[in-house]
């Protein structure tokens, strides 16, 4: 008997490329392929799937918002983490709300499947990349303790949607019609309003408050 697979990401090019080789293994069957939160939701009760191929960040919800709605309804139902970060604050956030692998995008689809028949058989799948970033004592993130986004305004909130979506200066400064440099203005008071410090704390700030990532 077939393990039901639906695919959850945003991105189709990228649904595209796991379709093949997920079709290639027998007893894998991809039922349903979503772009959003919401809509795998929707479709858990019509396509039944026995496991959901789940990015972290949808353009409506979390990764985890999706994870903890989905086996709340279907406590069966087993789920793959699929994430373009290898950050621990993102993996302890996904294994929290249930998924049993985490797999960075970078991975090649065998590293993919293995992690699938992993969670089937029962066990817990982390890419190489995410072990090295676990290793070292874990880090628990208290959103109460951040700023919260009402500190930031409203162009600051515009860039920072699209810093966290992997744009540069000069793209989010065509995207805005505005200049590269009132570009970076924006970025530094960001980071200083929000007491961070890199590029990567920001991205992780962002996504923990609902901002889709690349």
């Amino acid at each position: 008997m077939s393990t039901r697979i639906m695919m959850v990401d945003d991105h189709r090019i990228l649904r595209e490329a796991l379709r093949g080789p997920l079709a290639a293994e027998p007893d894998l069957l991809v039922v349903a392929e979503v772009g959003s939160g919401q809509e795998a939701l929707d479709r858990l009760e019509t396509d039944r799937p026995d496991l959901l191929l789940l990015d972290i960040a949808l353009p409506d919800m979390t990764g985890t918002d999706v994870a903890r709605q989905a086996l709340a309804r279907f406590p069966e139902l087993r789920i793959v983490a699929l994430s373009g970060y290898a950050d621990k604050t993102f993996v302890d956030e996904m294994l929290k709300a249930g998924a049993r692998a985490y797999v960075v995008k970078s991975a090649g689809t065998h590293e993919l499947i293995m992690a699938i028949r992993a969670v089937l058989a029962g066990h817990v799948f982390l890419s190489p990349e995410i072990t090295a970033a676990m290793i070292g004592q874990p880090v628990e993130v208290h959103a109460s303790a951040e700023p919260s986004l009402n500190v930031l305004g409203q162009r600051e909130q515009e860039v920072l949607a699209l810093v966290v979506r992997g744009l540069r200066s000069a793209d989010i400064a065509h995207t805005l019609g505005i200049q590269s440099g009132t570009v970076d203005v924006h970025r530094a008071n960001i980071k200083k309003k929000l007491g961070l410090t890199s590029i990567a704390e920001l991205i992780r700030y962002a996504i923990r408050h609902g901002f889709p990532s690349a």
